[in-house]
């Protein structure tokens, strides 16, 4: 399986570390899970990271893209073979009249089954990637649940402090509303 990291980040494959790093941060904070309730954006967060750790390295990143203009090639060529085929597809539906009236929109692909990496360097430095992106998103999600709790614990501290707050405020409204009906 390949998987194109410059379209994860949105970038050339001509980029520069420092776009790179930009661009790293861009997706995260995208696609972080703070922006996107409800929405499990662990995946998308592991690729980033992968193509963060892969991309930044220069020995990787070398080797990255010698497969990638390998990648590159193969998918033109695959393209070309669909555009053929789609237009034998295009010929026969205007031969029978049919139209199509909806068209489908596709989601950008990041990872393609189709393609193996042929480099076992790259292979492994890319598996190493996937398994450090997992444990990144991991350490996150456990962060997060950490600053649920203590968030959850200061805000029990401060209702309670504010109940007491207005205890004692009640009390001393009443102990001010008893002594000016004593008087009177």
């Amino acid at each position: 399986m390949f998987v194109d990291y410059y379209s994860i980040l949105e970038i050339s494959e001509f980029a520069t570390l420092d776009e790179i790093k930009a661009a790293f941060r861009k997706q995260a904070i995208r696609w972080h899970p703070d922006r996107n309730p409800g929405v499990d954006t662990t995946r998308q967060m592991q690729l980033i990271n992968e193509a963060n750790l892969i991309l930044k390295d220069p020995e990787a990143r070398n080797r990255f893209n010698q497969e990638y203009q390998k990648f590159k090639s193969y998918r033109q060529a695959k393209e070309q073979e669909e555009a053929k085929t789609n237009q034998q597809e295009e010929k026969k539906q205007q031969q029978e009249k049919e139209k199509t009236t909806t068209q489908e929109t596709k989601e950008p692909e990041f990872e393609y089954q189709e393609y193996t990496v042929k480099d076992d360097v790259l292979k492994q430095w890319m598996a190493n990637a996937k398994r450090q992106a997992v444990d990144l998103a991991k350490q996150t999600i456990k962060e997060f649940g950490g600053m649920v709790a203590v968030g959850a614990k200061e805000g029990v501290k401060a209702a309670g402090q504010t109940f007491l707050i207005q205890i004692v405020i009640g009390i001393i409204f009443l102990i001010i509303f008893g002594l000016s009906k004593s008087c009177n």
